[in-house]
Parts: structure tokens; sequence; C-alpha cells
């Protein structure tokens, strides 16, 4: 059985990305924190997704990149993981990274989440930003 899964939610159309290439690179980073993979699934939305899921289960009114459901135990690293597309993008735009760099950091965001790394404390957006650079690089290198 294949330990990532990608999906689409509704209309959403599958993004253009290489799930071979990913699912090394995302192994790899789990291994760098010395974590195994467990089952891990990707669901591509749009923003009224996002906005429900984010409603129904986090009660925040708002739209955003990425929720995660940390179904990790001890070391090993599961989820389930919903992007909005539409997200991905206006924040590509705003932040002056291409779509696709901003896809691989958020769906990378996700997966270090799992691995224990937070991003909402005191100087821990930094540390988070750190560890998505640190694995970025390590996809260049594999590409």
């Amino acid at each position: 059985m294949n330990k990532i899964e990608w999906l689409t939610d509704g209309g959403t159309k599958m993004p253009e990305i290489d799930t071979v290439l990913l699912e090394e690179w995302i192994n790899r980073v789990i291994a760098s924190h010395s974590r195994i993979t467990g089952p891990l699934v990707y669901i591509f939305c749009d923003d009224e997704k996002i906005l429900e899921v984010n409603r129904q289960f986090l009660e925040h009114d708002y739209y955003t990149d990425i929720i995660t459901f940390d179904y990790s135990r001890g070391r090993m690293v599961s989820g389930d993981m919903f992007i909005s597309l539409d997200t991905v993008r206006s924040n590509s735009e705003l932040v002056g990274a291409t779509y696709q760099r901003e896809l691989l950091r958020v769906i990378i965001h996700g997966v270090l989440h799992l691995c224990g790394i937070n991003d909402k404390g005191p100087g821990e957006r930094e540390i988070m930003e750190g560890f998505e650079n640190k694995a970025l690089a390590l996809l260049e290198e594999a590409q």
C-alpha cells in the first residue's frame, strides 16, 4: 500500500506535480527528523472547502493555505493535509514566488508540522521557515 495519497476535492484539478519525486523527498525530510513515514493524505481543494474545514474543525473563520490533521504516534508521522490551491496561488503572488515553489513549500510545511515543528509561538515561524528552506534545498539537489 502506498503510504502517501494524493487526492482532490470536488471539482479541484490535481496540480501538475511529480508524485514519485515528491514522495521520495517527503520520506527523506521525515527521516531527517528521525521519524518514519506512516499514512499521509494530501487533499487539494479550493478556498471554499478550506474555509469550510477551518470553520468545522478549528472554529476559525478565515482562508488558509493548509490545514493539517495530525494522527502521528511515536516516531511514525501520519496525517491528512488539506491544501487550498487558491490560497497557494494568491500567497505565491504576495511573496513573489512561483506557484510551483509555493505549492512545494506548503506540501512540506504540513509534513514539518507532523514532525513536531510549530509556527505559532514566539520565534517559531522563523524556525519553521528555516526547516522549509532546508527541505526545499534537499528537493532541488534531487532534481
